[in-house]
């Protein structure tokens, strides 16, 4: 997800996001543990865009107070 994406969504669309990514990872890292994960850069991909989505959300909550 290309940051220029993010930056255009509104502040629940992020959070929903957010709560999203955070449940793939953990489902994936499940997978991992368990010896099913077919594809671990994906794990990688996922974590980054969690990594964008807060600090969007970061810039966002700072610029309004």
């Amino acid at each position: 997800m290309k940051v220029s994406e993010i930056r255009e969504l509104s502040v629940d669309d992020l959070h929903a996001r957010e709560k999203d990514l955070d449940d793939q990872i953990f489902r994936l890292r499940i997978q991992k543990s368990m010896g099913q994960l077919e594809a671990p850069a994906k794990v990688r991909d996922l974590r980054k865009d969690l990594a964008k989505i807060k600090t969007i959300l970061r810039e966002k909550q700072v610029t309004t107070t």
